[in-house]
């Protein structure tokens, strides 16, 4: 017998049945450990020593490995074939090892790109030792967040706010951000005019648009105001006479090729154009299509592995997917050769494929009944991105006819075809912020030869004004993190949940905007750690690490160049930087009230302004003062604040509207608008209070006690007051989900008890 461990119960599944008898898969669900979390896990004064414990949750998965190590004739760790997997095994086997546990048996380390018969059954009979070179530059990485993170996060604290905290990656992520809102913010509008000639021709209309005037060429700024656009109006009007002249028809075919097949990156963008999904939500049901479902015959891996970075194709893969493209839209739909894509990344594992199906022959319609909404949804999008990428190019006709009205005065008209749709049948790759419109709609013009005489149905002058840049979406965000080189792709959903987690930034209209926290932190970043939220700087370590799981650079001496300047810094600004300095942003204004220095300041509900000599000088105000004068605090009638008497208000924060004492800031009392809904549920922890409906600060239903915050407890589903047949505690959940349906279900984790629940009318299974 052999003891092959992977990560997940599910991947062990699906791995079991291809391995047969003589093979026992058991999980270690995720890491077995992790640093000790606490300050001295990494040891800089004795070569970066880390020190490791095991993760308590999975201790009683590390005694299941165990206790089936010692009917196994070998070990085989099978987990992921990145860093993160290969750190994974690493850690188990020194565990294993450490305990004495391991004897003489043999260890092994397989990996695959994909979960299928024949790549795990290869991957078993031709394993290899652990990568010693992958796993440092894993703890490279740990170490290196762990140094900045129990550095930069007290200093937070003791500089701004308690509770803050700094990561290495999503610290310049998260000025990205800032900067673009500063972009915004400074962005100032400028009025410019374009004048379009409404054109009739055989009974066809269409739209051309000025490009030349007087013999000059027209730029954006050529027309800046509505009376000089008039008056060019009437000067073609009278110029023209009722016709415009073609001058000359300009006729072009163009080739469009197919967008490469997925990496990580693109694969979080066009999800999160096309689909929605947040990249978390994408790596979510990517791992499970990867892991394996039930498709009828049991479980089998859909795509290969979602974490790369690479545009590869393997061979046998391509040969299916020219048959397959062959088999349903025929021979010409297929280029003479295979499309071989090269990738963006320098430093792309090469070894590994691209985001694709393990089988195209699985089209997505006969997958549907086995998959769940969101899994028949991202997969339909990875199998359409596979097919079209081996497709033959698409060819657009376009056409650029140039109309005189008078010498010297050109109009324009554009049009466009698509003469042979190719890969354009399957799949056309979404874009960020696309302006002018979509060039790819097509735009038909009438039949029109040099010295045709057109009909002007008139000519009207069109205001515009400059856009600011957009903010942040999730796509767009994870290109530039990608084109800046700020993290990995596996990392990006990390990085943007974080970021919304510690709440730096929300997502507003499905953009990203820093709140005051998020720019107070990132102005103390960048002011006192400019080089260590640099774009250069965070790409260049990036390139290090792979430097170091290549095996061409020691993962210590990184450490020791990182750590000696850094520390330093820590120290200088823990020193020197008064909590002031970083809290209050000067402006050039006076108090009305005593004269003193305005400020912007960070306070509880953001950030306002008011007066340097606070306490002695109370006065503030909004930062915004149009919106503070449209949105003046309403009083509560017949209230007073219970804490110092004062009227209570409706005031508005960052997470909408509250209750709140007029005399904040000196009184800081604060409630919410609405009552919690009472669920009647005894709390089972304290058994004082009851269980009550509320939200969170990112809109989340949960249920807490009533008498929070002497009590904590609180659960995320609706609770029961009926207590658990398994444990006896006291409460349970009512859990709703897609796959299982309603279920009654142990809070305690630890129990695992859940049952279902009949639910009358079905379950509702809209998006």
């Amino acid at each position: 017998m052999n003891l092959v461990i992977v990560e997940s119960p599910a991947k062990a599944k699906t791995i079991k049945k291809y391995l047969g008898p003589d093979f026992d898969v058991v999980a270690s669900y995720g890491h077995v450990r992790d640093l000790v979390p606490k300050e001295g896990a990494v040891d800089p004064e004795h070569g970066f020593a880390m020190k490791y414990q095991v993760i308590e949750r999975n201790e009683k998965h590390v005694q299941t490995i165990a206790k089936k190590l010692k009917g196994a004739d070998a070990l085989y760790l099978a987990t992921d074939p990145d860093r993160e997997g290969e750190a994974i095994s690493w850690h188990l086997f020194e565990l294993l090892k450490g305990r004495r546990q391991l004897g003489e048996r043999a260890v092994h380390r397989v990996v695959f790109n994909e979960i299928t018969k024949r790549a795990v059954q290869e991957a078993v009979a031709n394993p290899r030792e652990l990568s010693l070179d992958m796993v440092n530059a894993q703890q490279a990485r740990r170490a290196l967040d762990y140094l900045v993170g129990f550095n930069l996060s007290p200093l937070l604290w003791k500089k701004i706010r308690r509770g803050l905290s700094a990561g290495r990656v999503q610290s310049p992520a998260l000025r990205l951000i800032c900067e673009r809102e500063s972009e915004i913010e400074r962005f100032e509008r400028h009025e410019y005019w374009s004048i379009e000639a409404d054109l009739d021709r055989d009974a066809k209309r269409f739209v051309a648009k000025l490009i030349q005037l007087d013999g000059v060429k027209l730029e954006q700024f050529s027309i800046t105001d509505g009376e000089r656009a008039e008056t060019v109006r009437q000067q073609l009007e009278q110029a023209a006479a009722g016709t415009l002249v073609v001058e000359s028809v300009k006729r072009k075919q163009r080739k469009r090729h197919p967008a490469p097949p997925f990496t990580t990156s693109t694969l979080q963008q066009e999800a999160a154009r096309k689909l929605g999904f947040t990249a978390q939500r994408t790596m979510r049901v990517a791992q499970q299509l990867y892991e394996g479902v039930d498709v009828g015959a049991g479980a089998v891996g859909l795509i290969t592995y979602m974490r790369t970075d690479s545009v590869n194709l393997a061979q046998e893969a391509l040969e299916e997917i020219r048959q397959c493209v062959a088999d349903r839209y025929g021979a010409d739909h297929l280029p003479p050769q295979p499309r071989f894509f090269k990738t963006k990344s320098k430093n792309a594992q090469e070894a590994h494929e691209a985001v694709r199906p393990t089988s195209v022959l699985r089209d997505p319609a006969s997958l549907k009944p086995y998959l769940n909404q969101e899994q028949q949804r991202l997969y339909e999008l990875i199998w359409k991105r596979t097919l079209a990428c081996q497709m033959a190019h698409a060819l657009i006709n376009q056409v650029a006819v140039d109309l005189s009205a008078g010498d010297g005065n050109l109009f324009r008209a554009t049009g466009s075809m698509v003469a042979e749709p190719g890969f354009m049948r399957v799949y056309l790759e979404g874009r960020d912020d696309a302006k002018g419109g979509d060039d790819d709609e097509e735009r038909m013009l009438p039949e029109m030869n040099e010295g045709d005489h057109v009909t002007l149905l008139g000519i009207r002058p069109e205001q515009h004004f400059t856009e600011p840049p957009p903010r942040y979406t999730e796509a767009s965000l994870v290109k530039a993190l990608e084109e800046f080189g700020i993290g990995r792709p596996s990392t990006y959903a990390t990085i943007i949940s974080t970021l919304q987690d510690r709440e730096y930034v929300v997502l507003d209209k499905k953009r990203f905007l820093p709140t005051d926290v998020g720019r107070v932190v990132n102005r103390f970043l960048t002011e006192y750690f400019t080089s260590y939220v640099d774009y250069d700087f965070t790409a260049r370590l990036e390139d290090d690490l792979d430097a170091i799981s290549r095996g061409e650079v020691d993962w210590i001496p990184l450490l020791e160049r990182f750590w000696q300047p850094f520390k330093e810094q820590v120290d200088h600004t823990q020193a020197n930087v008064k909590r002031s300095d970083v809290t209050q942003e000067r402006i050039d204004e006076v108090c009305p009230k005593c004269g003193g220095q305005l400020s912007i300041r960070l306070g509880r509900n953001g950030r306002f302004i008011g007066c340097t000599n606070y306490p002695d000088c109370d006065y503030t105000r909004d930062l915004n003062p149009d919106q503070g004068e449209a949105e003046a605090p309403e009083v509560v009638e017949g209230r007073s604040c219970p804490e110092c008497g004062s009227p209570l208000e409706i005031k508005r924060g960052r997470y909408g509207k509250f209750i709140g004492c007029s005399a904040y800031p000196k009184c800081r009392h604060i409630e919410p608008l609405e009552k919690p809904e009472d669920t009647g549920v005894p709390c089972p922890k304290c058994g004082k209070g009851t269980l009550q409906k509320k939200k969170s600060r990112r809109g989340k239903i949960f249920y807490s006690c009533s008498t929070y915050p002497k009590c904590d407890y609180a659960v995320w589903d609706q609770p029961l007051d009926e207590p658990c047949p398994r444990c006896g505690w006291p409460v349970l959940t009512l859990k709703v989900t897609k796959t299982k349906g309603a279920s009654k279900v142990c809070p305690q984790k630890e129990c695992g008890y859940r049952a279902p629940v009949e639910q009358p009318g079905g379950e509702d299974e809209g998006g």
